[in-house]
């Protein structure tokens, strides 16, 4: 071990070791209150259960804290893997070719859906797709039907229709 380390626990084992000693001479606690002054002993002994006490809280709060983090990721990831196949499913669909959805899938695999379509046949393909996906247990449809700008038409998105629905799985 390094000369640093030992300059800093030498002084700190030391402490604590002269604490342990003071405690282990004391007598057994009397019925009657003890004494107003404490003595040196006393008083290093309070100071090292204080600090133990501190560290003690202060993992339990790390610790908390570490589990919540967890879980936050864990759903994270999972919201990822539905949106991703979700989002595989619509895009290599041939009737939905070039058409630009959003997507977000929130905690408990609730879908929303937004974007333009080009008919009603595309919109209920696109909600059929979503719902049937798994992991997905609901779908809140923003959809809107109208002109679909692909690469190669310069068609202006047109809203012709703008309805909210939402299906949810038996």
């Amino acid at each position: 071990m390094s000369r640093r380390f030992w300059g800093v626990a030498a002084p700190v084992l030391g402490l604590v070791l002269s604490a342990w000693t003071c405690r282990a001479q004391e007598n057994p606690p009397a019925t009657n209150p003890p004494p107003a002054k404490q003595g040196v002993g006393e008083k290093v002994g309070g100071a090292v259960e204080g600090v133990v006490e501190s560290i003690k809280r202060g993992a339990r709060d790390t610790s908390e804290a570490v589990r919540e983090k967890y879980a936050q990721a864990r759903t994270s990831v999972h919201n990822m893997g539905i949106q991703s196949r979700v989002y595989s499913r619509l895009h290599w669909d041939k009737m939905l070719n070039g058409v630009e959805f959003g997507l977000d899938v929130k905690e408990d695999g609730v879908a929303t859906l937004t974007g333009t379509v080009a008919d009603a046949r595309a919109k209920a393909k696109a909600l059929e797709l979503t719902q049937d996906t798994m992991g997905v247990t609901q779908v809140v449809d923003h959809l809107t039907i109208g002109a679909v700008t692909t690469p190669t038409n310069e068609v202006t998105k047109t809203r012709t229709t703008t309805t909210t629905e939402t299906t949810t799985k038996p």
